[in-house]
């Protein structure tokens, strides 16, 4: 049963984003700014003290399962 909230496909993108620039992070202030600080009010991103954006455990799980369309073990 599925009982995660929904991400909208611009947020499912910033999501992917995040994991693609790893330990840079996404700096704020970009067009995905409105969907990181969603990520960050679901637990799946965080702001650094640098102001960028870094995704947590709990993001890189979401990504694995929905985005990767991997099973969670």
């Amino acid at each position: 049963m599925w009982n995660e909230p929904y991400l909208e496909t611009c947020c499912r993108s910033a999501l992917h984003r995040l994991t693609l620039v790893g330990p840079h992070g996404r700096p704020p202030g970009l067009k995905d700014g409105p969907c990181l600080n969603r990520l960050t009010g679901m637990g799946l991103a965080q702001p650094r003290e640098d102001g960028r954006f870094e995704i947590t455990e709990a993001g890189l799980n979401r990504h694995e399962t929905e985005i990767l369309k991997r099973h969670a073990a």
